[in-house]
């Protein structure tokens, strides 16, 4: 990689350059730190259990939308050992409308292993955190800094941009990746004692703090459009801003959407019921409810979808609901039609399906499109 030009500002040699920015940086997060649920008060200790528990909730989500179900889950499983006597089921339901369903089966997975094989205490390394279900480079790092003070940098999306721009990095991401980690990295500062996995107290050593700043900063003022750049404490050694193309920053590939998939799904009530199923365990959406439906399918038309609806005796003729339901996955948007249809209080539920009261809706673990389909379906 060719080295970024040095931005006309304040020039510092690679010794001072290393030690000054996480100075600047931990003044600048002692001041401005964001009070999120989280995350320990100055001069408390993180405990793991939280920072592990957020730190799964925020893969793919925002701060806003995770605080209230991080709050709930904490509410109903203060600690490891309890989420880890939970069923799948309960934290499924706890943890729906949140999305990205895996990242809940991997949450429970990782509960009962850490239960089961540590004691109810998770392990203190990058190595043996990642050893746990559903944490991977990132995640491990993230707890190893932030819980336990290891010298080591989790990169997520606004540390990215706030790397790329710091340094100018012309790769486009993904490829660009490794690259950032490692300047990332840099911005740890270097250990007195040359011991990368130290925990010493100087605040060369507080690599939880430098990570979590560099996550506000991106947050609060190194954002995607119109970075707040005066109030940035890098901003001297910024060379996006020197060159003023920040915004460019980071480069991103093409994005490559998935074809579009079809299917209907059909809203079945039998008085104040409505009839639901299970999806498998594996797979997209694994173990959440969901109302009976077609296969979804790219180029499926509607004749194909509606011949796949759930075999009923007592259904005379499925009436189809004007317009249709979208979804989009992270691999493919989603089209359906939904199809509706009212049966005796007699009737029984086909093998694999179950009928539900409408007014518990609720605690079922329904994903947001099964919930977009039976809104459809039940209004007027």
């Amino acid at each position: 990689m060719n080295s970024p030009p040095t931005p006309k500002a304040k020039r510092h040699n690679l010794a001072s350059e290393t030690y000054s920015r996480p100075t600047l940086l931990l003044d600048w997060y002692d001041l401005h730190r964001r009070r999120l649920p989280w995350r320990p008060l100055p001069g408390e200790s993180a405990d793991p259990y939280r920072v592990w528990l957020s730190e799964i909730m925020l893969q793919q989500t925002g701060v806003k939308a995770v605080a209230p179900y991080f709050l709930k889950f904490l509410a109903r499983w203060p600690d490891v050992d309890a989420l880890g006597r939970a069923s799948l089921e309960d934290v499924l339901r706890m943890w729906a409308g949140l999305g990205y369903y895996s990242r809940a089966r991997n949450l429970h997975a990782c509960a009962v292993a850490v239960r089961r094989d540590h004691g109810g205490a998770f392990p203190d390394s990058e190595q043996r955190l990642r050893a746990l279900p559903g944490i991977g480079p990132y995640t491990a790092a993230a707890i190893a800094a932030i819980a336990f003070g290891r010298r080591t940098m989790p990169v997520d999306g606004n540390i990215e941009r706030v790397v790329s721009r710091l340094f100018a990095v012309e790769q486009s991401l993904p490829q660009a990746k490794p690259v950032i980690q490692q300047l990332a990295t840099t911005l740890i500062g270097v250990s007195r004692a040359g011991d990368d996995n130290s925990r010493a107290g100087d605040e060369k050593s507080r690599a939880g703090d430098i990570a979590q700043a560099l996550m506000d900063l991106g947050s609060s003022i190194c954002t995607p459009k119109k970075p707040a750049c005066a109030l940035c404490p890098l901003n001297e050694d910024c060379v996006g801003r020197a060159r003023g193309d920040q915004e460019s920053f980071p480069r991103k590939a093409p994005k490559k959407t998935g074809a579009l998939r079809r299917g209907a799904a059909f809203v079945v009530t039998r008085g104040d019921e409505l009839l639901v199923r299970t999806r498998a365990e594996k797979g997209l959406l694994g173990g959440m409810t969901e109302v009976p439906t077609s296969h979804w399918l790219a180029a499926q038309d509607d004749k194909a979808a509606l011949g796949q609806a759930p075999r009923l005796k007592d259904i005379a003729r499925w009436h189809r609901k004007q317009g249709t339901v979208t979804h989009v996955f992270t691999h493919f948007p989603l089209e359906l039609v939904v199809y509706t249809a009212s049966i005796p209080t007699r009737a029984c539920a086909p093998t694999g399906m179950r009928w539900v009261s409408i007014a518990t809706l609720t605690d079922e673990a329904l994903p947001n499109v099964m919930r977009k389909v039976i809104a459809h379906g039940l209004g007027d």
